[in-house]
């Protein structure tokens, strides 16, 4: 497994190796020993799994503490553009993003610690989204940034004509409305 740092700290994409022969391929998408080793010391204690369609935008979601999450996200259908956003206010990559494309094909991950806010969108037909977390779903910690927050300046990759955000989603504050 390579693991590689981002520009934001503490942001890692994690590239599985993979074991191919005519039969189709073996991966191992998480070893907790591997991760420990790497200084990755983190529990996870439940796994989610999204269905989308092309131009499906979510997010940018997160949860504050004491619920706030880390998420280990990968692709196991399809492609996305995963994006994280740096909410740490004592972060000196405070209000910055990072985006990369995610893919069955390509089999990488991104580890999202807490204090980060994450959305995706669809660059494929469809997708199969699937990730760990490691705290439970909490509604009342639930909060979120608008995927088209000017501050942000994200391109999602996605014709604007195109995009489907959920109602819940295009309701969103930007973050400097963030509490």
């Amino acid at each position: 497994m390579k693991i590689e740092n981002t520009p934001i700290e503490d942001l890692l994409v994690i590239t599985p190796k993979v074991f191919e022969d005519e039969r189709g391929y073996f991966f191992e998408s998480y070893n907790e020993a591997l991760f420990k080793e790497n200084g990755i010391d983190i529990k996870f204690i439940q796994d989610n799994q999204s269905f989308s369609k092309y131009g499906v935008i979510r997010g940018l979601h997160l949860q504050v503490p004491p619920f706030a999450q880390t998420k280990l996200v990968r692709v196991l259908q399809g492609e996305i553009l995963d994006v994280a956003v740096d909410i740490r206010k004592d972060s000196k990559t405070y209000g910055q993003h990072f985006s990369i494309v995610l893919s069955a094909e390509n089999k990488k991950q991104l580890l999202i610690p807490q204090g980060f806010a994450h959305g995706f969108s669809v660059l494929s037909p469809t997708a199969m989204v699937s990730y760990k977390v490691d705290q439970l779903y909490d509604k009342n910690s639930e909060r979120g940034i608008r995927f088209d927050d000017p501050s942000l300046n994200i391109d999602w990759k996605i014709n604007s004509q195109e995009s489907i955000v959920s109602a819940k989603d295009l309701i969103l504050g930007e973050l400097k409305d963030l509490v």
